[in-house]
């Protein structure tokens, strides 16, 4: 073990390798309920080839390695489940390039959401990224290996579907382009004309490779938004309602959520519709489109628009949202976590009774939300819970409550999102045998001596 540390030194120096107990400890567990496991080695390198040297260290002594962002996914994605090394990606910080012009971002793969906001914001005011829901040290490049979602979603997909090119560092130690950088210096296309290979990295959780570099899409920023919350007490009428809404493609983002804290909230559907426009008359238009899409349920008094006051306005306007924190520290604990399944709209009003029913089964307190993906193609929906870190008790009735929600979406047909390892397992079971076995060869063929992030997406 001294000589994996005192290579892993030589590669990025002393300051940014230890096998101490605190690092150890500190990169061996997430903000989740997944069971702590702690790392044998915690590395942080700050180039392509750095990481390059790592990977042909760790196929040569056969030690894992878990690629790590922020570690906020809250799954246990970057637990290092049989030790190893955890690979910390935060020095490699660098907005390498904006191409204006294409309306595109060229990033290192430790680049946080909030550092490519800020860098925008300042240099190139008319342009933005999908910002996720998350805290903003969230890196770019874990959320995109997730399939993250953000405030750009029900215009344009998932983030990953925001990708114009990767470069990527091999299970093998090798360097390998994704899209036309591959072949040329612009960063405008992941794939298209070109195969798609981004594929065999965005969604496989670590195991494939380890991004350096990511190319990202950018969007015009608009210079007006404004918001506007329908309330229904009618789960079932939800599915009904987003059709009308995304079908005058007028919403920038949707949002669906319900929650029994505090409790005027209790017993009613809130549907968030953020609309952006560069004049008044443009805001005025989209937002009459949206009133008139939902009049009939108005006139009907299924739902009605709720009135904002000025600081539930600023709360909900915020990317990322404050209110997410404050949810997760209702129990006082600090503990939150929940499975987000992808389904299609019609589940909705399923999964919204599942989730204050396991509530009350599990005794745990509950928000369910959902975002509308790519114009109502898909939604994630969150059964979250919210419990008390130092009550195990309550930890375990929560683990119960999220295990029984993911074996209810997947029995419907739903995707499990970011899954955990149980959750992984599940989706296993009831894939396409072919299809389960393509995926176990590709990882095989990309990882032969089975060093990445080992533990996740392994067929048992």
């Amino acid at each position: 073990m001294n000589d994996v540390l005192e290579a892993l030194v030589k590669i990025v120096g002393k300051d940014f390798a230890s096998n101490h107990h605190e690092e150890r400890y500190f990169y061996g567990r997430d903000p989740g309920l997944m069971t702590p496991h702690e790392a044998d080695y915690v590395v942080m390198p700050k180039t392509t080839e750095e990481v390059q040297q790592i990977v042909k260290l760790a196929n040569k002594e056969k030690v894992s390695i878990v690629p790590k962002g922020a570690g906020l996914a809250l799954t246990g994605l970057v637990i290092p489940l049989r030790g190893g090394i955890v690979m910390d990606m935060k020095r490699m910080d660098k907005i390498i390039e904006v191409n204006e012009g294409a309306r595109y971002v060229v990033v290192e793969g430790g680049v946080s959401n909030g550092a490519l906001r800020d860098h925008l914001n300042k240099h190139y005011p008319d342009l933005r990224h999908s910002v996720p829901e998350a805290p903003p040290i969230t890196t770019i490049a874990a959320n995109v290996v997730i399939h993250g979602q953000g405030r750009l979603t029900n215009q344009y997909g998932f983030n990953s579907d925001m990708v114009n090119g990767l470069e990527v560092v091999l299970p093998t130690g090798d360097v390998c382009k994704i899209g036309s950088c591959s072949v040329g210096p612009f960063w405008f296309s992941k794939g298209p004309p070109l195969p798609d290979l981004s594929g065999l990295f965005l969604g496989w959780l670590g195991t494939t490779g380890i991004l350096t570099k990511v190319g990202l899409k950018l969007y015009p920023k608009k210079k007006m938004k404004d918001l506007e919350i329908l309330v229904t007490d009618k789960e079932d009428l939800i599915p009904y309602i987003i059709y009308k809404i995304t079908h005058t493609e007028m919403v920038e983002d949707l949002a669906i959520w319900a929650q029994e804290r505090p409790l005027m909230f209790r017993g009613n559907y809130h549907i968030n519709i953020f609309l952006t426009a560069d004049s008044e008359d443009e805001l005025e238009m989209k937002r009459k489109m949206v009133y008139d899409s939902v009049q009939a349920y108005v006139d009907s008094r299924d739902a009605g628009f709720m009135t904002i006051n000025l600081d539930m306005r600023h709360d909900f306007m915020d990317n990322p949202q404050k209110s997410m924190t404050a949810f997760a520290d209702v129990r006082k604990g600090g503990g939150f976590e929940y499975a987000g399944p992808i389904i299609p709209m019609e589940l909705y009003p399923e999964c919204a009774r599942k989730v204050a029913e396991l509530a009350v089964k599990y005794k745990v307190v509950y928000g369910g939300s959902g975002r509308v993906i790519h114009g109502g193609h898909c939604m994630m929906f969150s059964f979250a819970y919210t419990f008390n870190r130092a009550n195990q008790d309550e930890m375990g009735r929560a683990r119960k409550a999220l295990h029984e929600a993911a074996e209810f979406v997947a029995d419907k047909g739903g995707l499990l999102w970011k899954p955990n390892i149980d959750e992984q397992k599940i989706m296993m079971e009831r894939m396409d045998p072919n299809t389960l076995e393509l995926m176990m060869s590709i990882k095989k063929l990309l990882d032969p001596n089975g060093i990445m992030n080992p533990g996740n997406w392994e067929a048992r």
